[in-house]
């Protein structure tokens, strides 16, 4: 992506550095910037702000291991992998998880995982259902 993103997510972190960690390996994304209350990644397909959670919010906030799902987020991002099979064991050895049966929609196959914080996401590999 060349400028700034037209387009982006942005996700609020307790342990900035270790999400990231989780996003770039698992979605192969590139650290743009980084300091002590942000990482910027990107892809060739988007751009994911990770966002330190302000101290004075993040009083008595702790993520399990294996992180609990934040069930009542309303918005469930999507991305792209290579593989769901590799992506599976990958998300559990970063600190997530791959839960739940496979869907194929109209060339793609989706299954849900859980970063190492609790979001919920989607993994979705382009498949030729020919």
């Amino acid at each position: 992506m060349a400028g700034p993103a037209r387009a982006g997510i942005l996700i609020y972190a307790l342990d900035p550095p270790r999400l990231s960690r989780f996003y770039e390996a698992l979605l192969g994304m590139r650290v743009l910037a980084a300091d002590a209350e942000h990482r910027i990644l990107e892809s060739d397909d988007i751009q994911l702000i990770v966002h330190a959670i302000p101290a004075e919010y993040a009083v008595g906030m702790s993520i399990d291991s294996p992180p609990a799902m934040r069930s009542e987020q309303a918005i469930k991002p999507f991305f792209t992998v290579a593989n769901l099979a590799s992506a599976d064991a990958q998300a559990a050895a970063l600190g997530g998880y791959v839960y739940g049966p496979t869907w194929n929609g109209p060339g793609f196959a989706v299954r849900n995982a859980c970063d190492p914080e609790g979001n919920i996401i989607q993994l979705r590999e382009l498949v030729n259902h020919a």
